[in-house]
């Protein structure tokens, strides 16, 4: 946490809330989104003001950081008096080779100037040598992967320099100093056992907040764990807005299962347990996953173990990948620390401990040194999921049956 501190790190959304010093119990905010847009239907999620890829190109809301700088200055010059948040979602670091391939595996060349690709005028482009790079034990170390890494810092600098200049609107708009600024993501590294998975690469998140009225832990890493959860009830506490109730399905009253970070920023506190959810990416990628870590230990869910752990479009055609498959297939090292048959197919419960194995790939849910914590995990997890109504919490050996008690009815599906 640091006062509005600009990371390196992925990050895919940057969260500004403006509140005055007296904040009002109920308050009417003006509400802005700029870039990625991952929320609907518009009914639900209304914008006041709103430049996404639903009404101009991704590549100019997203990665284009001078048209995000004068979007951001529009926003501050049109709003009111009102207090605001605002949603600036980058589409750096996101690949783009399935879908926009001239600029590269993850549209680096964008905007850099050179012939054909544009030039974004406050972005001063970043080039790593791929034999420079820091490679991450879960990606392979091969050449292909190292140029793979080295495009993706080359977009991780823009938008470095693009919040940068979002925090300048800001204190141009003298409003910096009273603002609430969230800098995260939404998903971890787009890479094998990253982005879709619920393993270490895949969930942990960068995540810094900066508050003018929390002076007294500026500069301080927080070893707590928090999640994405934890953001509404954080937003709504910074402005003192209590949750709405009310319920969904009936009967069911819908309640926050996160918690406001704003004491955080306080004190160091108590917080060692968070929880981790995954179904799909893509419409062709349904595999349900569920995940508790507590402390050092993770255990992780996979509800259709049975079948293959699929594999999103955009790292499917990634180099990286592609040069992971072509050495499997022709018997070549790989490079990696797994191999695909144990990356796609997996054990119902996985249980790993970060203290001994930072690389999670010593599964304990079948050793009896471990039982008491799997189960106690495992109860940790059922009762989290039944709290978030979760519709796959009997399965999958067990349908979910609401007018009948036990409310898990048995299939006999020999799992």
């Amino acid at each position: 946490m640091g006062p509005g501190q600009v990371c390196w790190a992925l990050l895919l959304a940057l969260g500004l809330c403006r509140a005055h010093q007296a904040r009002p119990r109920h308050v009417l905010l003006i509400v802005g989104i700029i870039g990625k847009k991952h929320v609907g239907p518009e009914t639900v999620f209304p914008f006041d003001f709103a430049y996404t890829e639903e009404n101009e190109s991704v590549l100019q809301v997203g990665r284009n950081i001078t048209r995000i700088k004068l979007l951001v200055r529009k926003f501050l010059q049109t709003r009111d008096d009102r207090p605001f948040f605002l949603y600036v979602a980058f589409h750096d670091p996101h690949r783009c080779g399935h879908s926009q391939p001239q600029y590269g595996p993850f549209c680096e060349k964008f905007g850099n100037g050179d012939s054909g690709m544009g030039r974004i005028p406050d972005w001063t482009p970043q080039i790593y040598a791929p034999q420079d790079v820091q490679v991450p034990y879960f990606v392979p170390d091969t050449p292909a992967a190292r140029a793979d890494l080295a495009a993706q810092y080359t977009t991780i600098g823009r938008m470095d320099q693009g919040i940068g200049l979002v925090l300048q609107e800001l204190q141009g708009a003298g409003v910096l100093n009273d603002t609430l600024v969230i800098f995260t993501s939404d998903n971890g590294i787009p890479f094998p056992s990253g982005r879709t998975n619920l393993y270490w690469p895949g969930v942990a998140e960068p995540l810094l907040v900066s508050s003018p009225e929390h002076r007294k832990r500026w500069g301080q890493v927080s070893e707590a764990y928090v999640s994405l959860l934890d953001l509404t009830p954080t937003v709504l506490d910074w402005f003192s807005i209590p949750y709405p109730r009310y319920a969904i399905f009936g009967s069911k009253t819908v309640q926050l299962t996160g918690r406001s970070l704003l004491p955080a920023l306080e004190a160091e506190p108590p917080w060692t347990t968070v929880f981790g959810s995954q179904s799909h990416h893509e419409v062709t990628m349904f595999y349900p996953m569920r995940s508790v870590q507590r402390g050092d230990i993770r255990l992780v869910h996979n509800l259709h173990f049975k079948m293959p752990f699929p594999v999103d479009q955009d790292v499917y055609v990634s180099p990286t990948f592609q040069d992971l498959l072509n050495r499997t297939a022709a018997g070549r090292p790989t490079g990696w620390y797994k191999d695909l048959h144990n990356y796609y197919y997996r054990e119902r419960w996985e249980l790993y401990d970060h203290g001994r194995d930072p690389r999670e790939t010593q599964n304990l849910a079948a050793d009896p040194r471990y039982a008491q914590v799997l189960d106690l995990l495992r109860a940790q997890l059922a009762k989290w999921q039944w709290e978030t109504h979760d519709p796959w919490v009997c399965a999958p050996d067990r349908v979910l049956e609401e007018r009948l008690w036990p409310q898990c009815r048995p299939l006999h599906n020999e799992l």
